[in-house]
């Protein structure tokens, strides 16, 4: 096997950004416990790994390609894996052709219903990446491709889907979406600079840490619904606590004019919430 050959599982884990697997799959790992109140078979987990593992990759993958002109031109991303020449797109294109099979063979082991809906991700995927030529609220279309995650694999196990399904996944939605408002500011003069569209170039830092102070409310208050509609206990509510706090936390971390530890509750915090609450909703299933 040659060193290029080798070098290939690496570039498309860096490309897919393999680590922010972390802020989809324990969530819906948490639709699955929910949507089964208690511990699924052991080939709904299964399958339901399977999907997000093919539908997440697709999504990336999607992005990725479509995005390869505006990610030369900045140089926050100008060495990413197309810009640089590391990954050709043929290769890109093949990623994503293997993930969409992936993702399609996993639906078909999980209950019919998902397999009439299963084009909707997909659709999603497709029409996020051009957002930002468009609209400043490209961000919150992020935060509903995420939230597809613990809503579909609700379904997925249970073939129905209960309010308490589609408030979890909008409760993931804002709280991605919030959080992606803050990524916004990584880029946001050159944004402006090329006509591309955010949060942050609308309405500024300011308009950014408002937003998103909004939408982690809410996400907690869809939480708590969400324990309430279905009489949940004590280690739920846990969860939600926790889920409160450690976003308290990451907003006290940057403040506008001070963007120094932003970096820490991107990644670290939210990869922290995720696998938090799944571990609190795991017990409670328990």
């Amino acid at each position: 096997m040659t060193a290029a050959a080798l070098r290939l599982p690496r570039l498309f884990a860096r490309l897919v950004k393999l680590e922010h697997t972390v802020f989809a799959l324990p969530f819906a790992y948490t639709g699955a416990l929910l949507a089964e109140r208690g511990v699924p078979s052991a080939h709904d987990w299964l399958w339901i790994t399977v999907a997000m593992v093919g539908a997440r990759t697709l999504a990336m993958g999607l992005n990725r390609l479509i995005d390869a002109g505006v990610d030369a031109r900045n140089p926050r991303t100008a060495a990413r894996e197309l810009p640089s020449g590391a990954l050709t797109p043929g290769l890109v294109v093949a990623l994503c052709g293997a993930a969409l099979a992936l993702y399609l063979i996993a639906v078909f082991r999980l209950d019919p219903v998902v397999r009439w809906l299963c084009p909707i991700p997909v659709a999603l995927f497709v029409v996020y990446p051009y957002l930002k030529r468009v609209t400043w609220s490209c961000h919150l279309w992020l935060g509903v491709c995420t939230g597809l995650a613990p809503t579909g694999a609700w379904i997925a196990v249970s073939g129905q889907a209960p309010w308490e399904a589609w408030a979890l996944g909008a409760a993931q939605a804002a709280w991605v979406a919030g959080f992606d408002l803050f990524y916004s500011l990584f880029d946001v003069e050159h944004d402006r600079e090329v006509g591309l569209h955010s949060w942050a170039t609308r309405f500024g830092a300011r308009g950014v840490f408002a937003g998103a102070r909004a939408l982690h409310v809410l996400a907690v208050a869809l939480l708590a619904a969400v324990g309430a509609g279905l009489g949940l206990g004590v280690w739920y509510w846990l969860g939600v606590v926790a889920v409160a706090v450690l976003l308290l936390y990451e907003h006290l971390l940057v403040r506008p004019g001070d963007l120094r530890r932003l970096d820490a509750a991107f990644f670290t915090v939210n990869g922290v919430i995720a696998v938090v609450f799944f571990v609190f909703v795991l017990l409670e299933s328990l």
